[in-house]
């Protein structure tokens, strides 16, 4: 599906519990991803119970946002299962709950063929850089993923599809 800017809608699987990109998580945050080929996008607004103080969206939800937009960037545009190694987040500006947000990730380097660096994005609806992160990845083959025991082998041949197109 096209949307604006040339975006593409990324495809996601429907039977996972991920609390930040299930559609069918009642408590998430049901992410849903957009690419240009360079740049992976989504845009959240974030409910009311998510909140830390009065009506500021908590940080842990926000690394979450930043996080897992950096994470299906590793994903899509790099072909690759990740897990996080580690991120960094700077909160610059406040971040209000039920306001549409717009957060964007980007590969800054392919370290080698087992990591790479993103660096993620929070805008508020006004567009004002509200957060910033950058994280490190670790990149993994399904055969890699299967050997960990991180996945069932239907959830692998799942994501590789998604991955593959």
């Amino acid at each position: 599906m096209l949307v604006d800017g040339g975006f593409i809608r990324l495809p996601n699987r429907e039977n996972h519990n991920c609390f930040g990109c299930s559609p069918t998580n009642d408590a998430g945050l049901r992410l849903q991803f957009y690419t240009d080929g360079r740049t992976v996008v989504t845009k959240v607004n974030v409910p009311g119970h998510l909140c830390g103080w009065e009506n500021l969206v908590h940080g842990g939800v926000i690394s979450t946002i930043l996080d897992e937009v950096m994470g299906w960037s590793m994903l899509h545009i790099l072909k690759k299962f990740t897990l996080t190694k580690s991120i960094t987040v700077e909160f610059l500006k406040p971040v209000y709950i039920e306001t549409e947000l717009r957060a964007e990730a980007r590969i800054l380097e392919v370290k080698n063929d087992r990591e790479a660096l993103a660096e993620g994005l929070l805008f508020n609806e006004n567009g004002v850089l509200c957060a910033r992160s950058s994280g490190s990845f670790a990149l993994f083959t399904s055969k890699a993923i299967q050997r960990l025991g991180i996945m069932n082998a239907d959830t692998i041949e799942c994501m590789r599809r998604i991955i593959e197109g």
